[in-house]
Order: C-alpha cells, then sequence, then structure tokens
C-alpha cells in the first residue's frame, strides 16, 4: 500500500487538544511540518475554550479522555456548534459519542494516512475559498 500524500495544511488554523504532552508536541510539529497554524497543545476542555476566544480554529484535534478523568463530550459539542471541524483521538476502541459528533475518530496510536484523510476535506475548502 502506498503512503497517503500528505495535504498541504499552509494557512490552516488547527488546535491541538491532548492531555499526553509527547503526544501533544509530537502532533504540533507534524502538523506544523505541513504548514498549519498549530494553537496547543493544551490539555484541559477550559485551556481550549481560552484557546477558541482568542483564535477560531479552522479544525480541533481533540483527545477523548482529557486531564483529571475529563471527558471531551461538551468541549465537542461546542466546537460543533461553532461550526469547527473535529477529530477526536482515543485510545479506547469503543467511545459514547455519536458518530455526526466528529468528523473522524482516529484509534492511538494515530496513522499518519487516516490523520491526512481526516484533515484533507479542510485542504480541499481552502482551496476553493
Amino acid at each position: 500500500m502506498a503512503e497517503a500524500e500528505p495535504p498541504n495544511l499552509t494557512g490552516v488554523r488547527v488546535m491541538v487538544v491532548e492531555d499526553s504532552w509527547h503526544l501533544g508536541v509530537a502532533l504540533k510539529n507534524l502538523l506544523r511540518a505541513l504548514g498549519a497554524h498549530v494553537v496547543g497543545p493544551v490539555a484541559t476542555a477550559a485551556e481550549a475554550e481560552q484557546l477558541i476566544s482568542e483564535q477560531t480554529p479552522e479544525v480541533a484535534i481533540v483527545d477523548f479522555n482529557l486531564r483529571h478523568g475529563e471527558r471531551a463530550h461538551d468541549l465537542i459539542d461546542r466546537l460543533n456548534d461553532q461550526g469547527i471541524r473535529v477529530i477526536v483521538t482515543s485510545g479506547y476502541t469503543i467511545l459514547p459519542l455519536g458518530p455526526e459528533k466528529a468528523a473522524a475518530i482516529l484509534q492511538k496510536p494515530i496513522v499518519e494516512a487516516q490523520l491526512f484523510e481526516a484533515l484533507r476535506p479542510v485542504t480541499a475548502q481552502k482551496t476553493t475559498k
């Protein structure tokens, strides 16, 4: 199987909400290498809300289980209400989350090709604007 072509994320604002510092930094570095403007990583919904109030992202990569046992249900709802594309990540195979709540649900460890595919619609929107 051929490797997925990475999307060009130049000018795309991406928020990373991830309680694992190492994974958050790795995602940030990967997204920046693809040209994205990355905000975060942050580890709680409150920190994410602060980032959203400062600069609305076009896409948010959100870990379902956040710091101190916090779940991302409410954050995901708020992101959807604001029209922000949500990509949910989780180490669990089954999540109590309706499929309409996320553009994609990625199992950890995240497969780059799946992440690229989940981000591709954002780049398509950029080129049509």
